[in-house]
């Protein structure tokens, strides 16, 4: 059964990310990476972890361990074919920003550069994950997590503690085993997944060990809560009034522990709200943001037309600054329409999904009935 807290959250960071990749926007300034040492893909990393352990674990109470696995085999191959997709289309992208008299910062991305000077190799390149153009690169580490997912689940069921230490000890080795991983830019990828690889399995984990009520309510807990709390006050300082220059993006390539402290006090809060029927009531008043989470991978190769077309749009009305008060009407517009456009391709994803879905399940009804009145003699 889908958790409508999950789908919600999933929803609110899928919006985040295609918001947190545009240069000019407003509504970035309030999202997580500008007050926290962790952003939007923590948690979306994290909110993978838990709806991919509850996806194989429903099929393998359904259908047996091994249609489980097949299922996420399959489910590895759509995710190469949204990486490929989506590279594609950033490659798409850098080409028609090349004709533009002025190119937004977008641009500088050298997708586009290497394609023109050596295509086939770029292709190959790409293909094989040496090369992965912007706004694609968490892709390819989510079709590995997929293909793991299999062994994972039944060794986090018999031995948690030991998933979580072996989980760690890779953590504590990422840098150098992300160094043995196909690249050609020399840079390693820009998500190593043997250090986020700890992010999903917090999420496997999660869902398949989740606190009771009685646990949360507990004084001990609620020592915790207010740690965390404070946690997340001091980052949000140091954040807005010592650091104030983005760290350096290894800390986000390899998941430095700070970001992992950052993450586990925000989360810990969020799992509060959870249980006080918060993040519930917040879903259902918003159910456009929940349908957008079940219609993940599409809002997310979506999105990333999104953040180029919202950023090109703003680069060509003149707006060249990202200060906050300088253009903010026109900038704010922007967000709002990005938002706007990621909710309606969610409902229009959601829509082709039923469609798709709706004649297979008539003709399924249809061979049900169908022996019933084959075999019925009308009366006499």
């Amino acid at each position: 059964m889908r958790s409508i807290e999950v789908d919600f959250l999933r929803g609110v960071v899928l919006i985040v990310i295609a918001l947190d990749h545009v240069s000019y926007g407003v509504i970035q300034y309030a999202t997580l990476h500008s007050y926290a040492y962790c952003d939007a893909a923590e948690v979306f990393v994290f909110l993978g972890g838990y709806a991919s352990t509850s996806a194989y674990a429903g099929m393998a109470a359904r259908s047996g361990e091994g249609a489980a696995r097949r299922r996420f085999l399959k489910r590895a191959w759509e995710l190469y074919r949204a990486y490929v997709l989506t590279a594609g289309l950033m490659l798409a992208c850098g080409a028609v920003l090349t004709w533009l008299p002025s190119q937004p910062p977008l641009a500088a991305d050298r997708g586009w550069q290497l394609f023109a000077h050596a295509p086939l190799h770029t292709l190959a390149d790409i293909a094989l994950f040496r090369e992965q153009p912007f706004l694609s690169a968490v892709l390819p580490m989510y079709v590995l997590f997929a293909l793991c997912v299999p062994l994972a689940v039944p060794l986090a069921r018999r031995a948690p503690m030991s998933l979580l230490a072996l989980s760690f000890a890779v953590w504590l080795v990422a840098p150098w085993l992300g160094h043995r991983l196909p690249d050609a830019t020399g840079a390693g990828w820009p998500f190593n997944p043997f250090a986020w690889q700890l992010m999903f399995v917090f999420g496997m984990l999660s869902r398949l060990y989740p606190l009771s009520a009685d646990v949360l309510s507990a004084n001990m807990v609620r020592g915790l809560t207010r740690a965390a709390f404070l946690v997340v006050l001091t980052f949000a300082f140091v954040k807005l009034c010592v650091d104030v220059h983005p760290s350096p993006g290894y800390l986000k390539q390899n998941l430095a522990s700070v970001r992992v402290i950052s993450f586990l006090s925000i989360a810990w809060l969020c799992a509060q709200a959870a249980h006080r029927g918060w993040l519930r009531s917040l879903a259902t008043r918003l159910p456009a943001v929940v349908m957008a989470g079940r219609q993940g991978l599409v809002c997310f190769v979506g999105g990333t037309l999104v953040s180029m077309s919202e950023e090109t749009a703003l680069h060509l009305a003149h707006v060249r600054t990202t200060e906050l008060l300088t253009d903010w009407p026109i900038r704010l517009f922007g967000d709002v329409s990005a938002i706007a456009a990621m909710l309606v391709l969610a409902s229009m994803a959601s829509r082709l999904e039923v469609a798709r879905t709706q004649p297979v399940a008539i003709r399924s009804s249809s061979l049900v009935r169908a022996p019933a009145s084959a075999h019925h003699k009308p009366d006499r």
